[in-house]
């Protein structure tokens, strides 16, 4: 079922590591290579730096816990943020409670994120609330007839 001819149609990364539909891990995992999850993991799931690491989260799969890696394809439910350093898929089965910092996104109609899509480069001032308020310019006096309507109150 899985070697080294076995490659992921749309990567091309060869699914080294499966975690089985009946399978429950309690625990953080490291990998590199291919991970395809069928089961149900609570714990962070954490690609190896530097690796060409794909998680790929099938449609019955469970991921709650922080997820970090290259590639994360989502078909399944996944609670927890998601960092993928390059890109992240999400199928039409997706169901995603929490924040997923991408590079690029693909999302089919009927995915559902519960959550904010960050973009890698977005400034980080753009992403904290209120402070982002705060760091914003503030808005240009008003002249002319805007000026004199907000001094003058208003009658009813």
């Amino acid at each position: 079922m899985f070697g080294s001819d076995k490659k992921s149609p749309r990567h091309g990364n060869a699914v080294e590591t499966l975690v089985g539909p009946r399978a429950v891990i309690r625990g953080d995992i490291n990998f590199s290579g291919g991970l395809y999850v069928e089961g149900t993991i609570y714990g962070k799931v954490v690609a190896d730096d530097g690796s060409a690491a794909v998680l790929t989260l099938a449609e019955d799969g469970r991921i709650e816990g922080e997820v970090r890696a290259p590639v994360v394809v989502i078909s399944g439910t996944m609670t927890g943020d998601v960092h993928a350093s390059e890109r992240v898929e999400l199928a039409a089965n997706a169901r995603v409670q929490g924040n997923i910092h991408y590079k690029v996104v693909e999302m089919a109609a009927g995915a559902m994120i519960t959550g904010r899509l960050i973009h890698a480069e977005a400034p980080l001032a753009q992403l904290t609330g209120p402070a982002a308020e705060a760091a914003a310019p503030a808005p240009a006096p008003l002249r002319g007839k805007a000026a004199k309507a907000e001094a003058e109150p208003q009658q009813a």
